[in-house]
């Protein structure tokens, strides 16, 4: 069985989408449907603009989100999820891919989450790390112990976690992490602590957000980060999308499960091949691909 990935920030590149614009008449309309929603002209940043153009916040999560959904829509009949997650922002890639939400809802939901977050950030200052080479349990209990905000905030692969927080605990987590035998561990160029409670003012602004946008039911299940899970429900595939901005993205468990579940290919959608990457280390015996149009 055959499931979808889309993937969040960070995969964004100068030019994304020109190719999509230029071959295809449904990318071109999309784009121009991208640029009335924002209210500015997203499609000529992502195709012009700078590595530091694509890196303001209400840039970089839109542009992710415009370039996978009209991939996936591009795609037309050759675009069948069984099963479908995203990883962060991917996930509302993923709703809207199967029908949840339509093209310029969840533009408008990416978009509010963006500025949110942002917001967030502007609040209270925090940031991220990366640790590597340490089993999941022994970050888990370093975090734990720490006597500020710092959390477990990306289960990316095995040997692969991120933790999230106010910057003085996420500092004293890393180096206690080196003295536990991290092969690596480094703070990450981002200018928040998402994924933590840190998120809960941009949590508080994403739920009105959510409340007011109509959801229907999937086309087959998402894998969602919250709780790992396939989801169907309406109201669940809600709540744990508002839940997630305070809550770690579950992406090893995710994969995990939905190969216990049978599904077997997993097909990227979106730019970059972050995903392909990851699920490579979590299911070394699933056929990956990368989307053909």
């Amino acid at each position: 069985m055959k499931a979808y990935i889309f993937p969040g920030q960070g995969s964004q590149f100068t030019g994304m989408g020109k190719d999509l614009y230029d071959n295809y008449s449904l990318a071109n309309e999309l784009f121009k449907k991208a640029d009335n929603v924002l209210g500015f002209s997203i499609s000529e940043i992502m195709f012009t603009g700078t590595a530091e153009d694509l890196k303001q916040t209400k840039v970089t999560q839109p542009a992710i989100f415009i370039h996978s959904l009209i991939l996936s829509r591009v795609m037309g009949k050759n675009f069948t999820p069984q099963a479908v997650a995203g990883h962060s922002l991917g996930e509302l890639s993923a709703l809207a891919s199967i029908g949840v939400v339509n093209f310029e809802e969840g533009l408008k939901l990416v978009y509010v989450r963006a500025m949110a977050m942002q917001e967030a950030c502007n609040v209270e200052a925090g940031t991220m790390a990366a640790i590597l080479g340490l089993e999941e349990n022994i970050v888990e209990d370093v975090c734990k112990e720490e006597s500020g905000i710092v959390v477990a905030a990306n289960y990316n692969c095995p040997g692969q976690l991120v933790i999230s927080g106010k910057k003085e605990a996420v500092e004293k987590a890393v180096e206690t992490l080196k003295e536990k035998g991290a092969r690596r561990a480094l703070l990450l160029p981002v200018g928040g602590a998402f994924h933590s409670p840190l998120m809960e003012p941009a949590k508080k602004e994403f739920a009105k957000a959510v409340e007011r946008t109509e959801f229907k039911k999937p086309l087959c299940p998402i894998y969602q980060n919250v709780c790992a899970t396939g989801v169907t429900d309406v109201n669940e595939i809600k709540s744990n999308l508002i839940k997630q901005l305070i809550s770690p993205v579950r992406w090893t468990q995710s994969v995990e499960n939905m190969v216990a579940d049978g599904y077997n290919t997993f097909t990227e959608v979106g730019p970059g091949r972050v995903l392909q990457g990851l699920v490579k280390k979590i299911a070394p015996n699933a056929v990956i691909e990368a989307v053909e149009v």
